[in-house]
């Protein structure tokens, strides 16, 4: 009897955020109440469960994404981004111009949020499009690929951290198996997948001519590499230090507290406002206004994340995550193909893999509580699942159908496919990696 309720419960979230069109953090919040009334929960426990729920997950995650953001608008703001861009198309060349555009999405896609990276690297697409006189679709497919990657794989993106919370992993590892599992899924996706592209050819807007921002107004590249990397550098070497035997109690605590996410973004976000800002003569009221813009734009995230946790806590205290691991383990999958084809199927439903990354979560989070599933593992498995087959009910769908002028055939034969590969071997890699660790 546990899953027909729990059913109910998904199936009126995609009702509520696919059809009525409401906005997802109020869907997750009558959805876990439903859930709760019936589950048979007290009514007196129900408000306070979910404020719980709410609480617990926004509480160790609401700094790291407030601060990502910050650090993420700064990079793009300072024109790092598209120093980062420049370098590694000059680096590689116009013959290999697919693999500088593959790792400057992935390098940009560390600090950028999805969308933000999206609509500031299509402009600089377009502008080596004329350059080099290529297909766009085939220029940009790699770059937006490698962004796609980072937001379902690598913290500190709103997803995959908050799975990270949600599983009980360790946040830097995830980050080192998200670079294993990323970078082939990447190569595939991206350089290996756009040579089918070339026969693509759209009409993108005339908006998008050739950036005239002068390349020695751009930051420095080893400052833009430097800044923009400095989470991952900093969150890495933390990792490798505590696993470091010998050290005195001290500097374990003193590793410990530098690695911890909140401070490493909080470093990153000074280092970088100094570097990046103040010292190129940037007004620093003027970046502070722009901080203040990556925190209204992070809001939306965080209610998607606070009711997500809404829901887990209410199928906790109910008893019924004991029930669903029960079942779940009788399933005929391993778990972690189990977590990739929930977040599948919510994914194909709801459109947003932010959204299905986090419910699917709170149903496949008794099974990593239950089982010795490496909960590491779980995270990058439910993001590759969260990206499959987007599709119309994908807002990602339409931006890039319309910002490269396309048609739906060609978007679907391009876009929809590159993101059922990455989510495809994704999980593939995740499988391999599962063997060794």
């Amino acid at each position: 009897m546990t899953l027909l309720p729990i059913f109910a419960a998904v199936a009126l979230l995609v009702l509520l955020i696919a059809v009525l069109k409401a906005p997802p953090f109020v869907a997750f919040i009558i959805s876990a109440l439903a859930a709760a009334l019936m589950l048979g929960m007290p009514l007196a426990k129900i408000p306070a469960s979910m404020d719980h729920g709410i609480g617990d997950l926004l509480g160790s995650l609401a700094g790291v994404i407030i601060l990502g953001a910050m650090f993420g608008k700064l990079i793009a703001d300072s024109g790092a981004a598209e120093r980062i861009a420049e370098s590694l198309t000059r680096l590689f060349g116009q013959k290999r111009l697919p693999i500088a555009m593959t790792f400057t999405g992935f390098i940009v896609g560390i600090p950028l949020y999805y969308n933000v990276g999206f609509v500031l690297m299509v402009p600089l697409i377009f502008s080596i499009t004329y350059r080099s006189r290529l297909p766009a679709v085939y220029v940009g497919m790699p770059l937006l690929a490698g962004l796609s990657i980072a937001h379902g794989f690598l913290p500190p993106h709103p997803s995959p951290t908050a799975l990270v919370t949600q599983f009980g992993a360790d946040l830097g590892t995830t980050l080192l198996y998200g670079m294993i599992v990323g970078i082939p899924t990447l190569l595939i996706a991206g350089p290996l997948f756009s040579t089918t592209l070339k026969g693509i050819v759209g009409t993108p807007s005339a908006l998008f001519k050739p950036s005239e921002t002068r390349s020695e107004a751009l930051p420095g590249t080893l400052n833009s590499f430097v800044c923009a990397l400095l989470p991952v550098i900093l969150i890495g070497l933390a990792t490798a230090l505590n696993y470091t035997s010998g050290l005195p109690p001290e500097q374990k605590a003193l590793i410990t507290f530098i690695g911890n996410p909140t401070i490493v973004l909080l470093l990153s976000v000074i280092i970088a406002t100094i570097a990046l800002g103040t010292a190129r003569g940037r007004p620093l009221g003027e970046i502070m206004e722009s901080f203040g813009a990556a925190v209204r734009d992070i809001a939306t995230i965080l209610m998607i994340i606070g009711g997500a946790g809404a829901l887990k806590q209410v199928l906790i205290d109910s008893g019924a995550d004991v029930q669903l691991a029960s079942l779940l383990r009788d399933i005929p999958l391993p778990p972690l193909m189990l977590g990739w084809l929930i977040a599948f199927v919510i994914r194909i439903a709801l459109g947003s893999a932010t959204v299905a990354g986090l419910t699917a979560a709170s149903l496949v989070h008794p099974l990593v509580v239950t089982t010795n599933v490496n909960p590491n593992l779980m995270v990058l498995a439910v993001g590759a699942g969260s990206l499959m087959c987007s599709h119309v009910n994908d807002s990602g769908f339409w931006m890039f159908k319309e910002y490269f002028g396309l048609s739906l055939r060609d978007t679907f034969r391009s876009w929809s496919l590159m993101e059922t590969i990455v989510g495809t071997f994704g999980l593939i890699f995740v499988l391999i990696l599962s063997l060794w660790v």
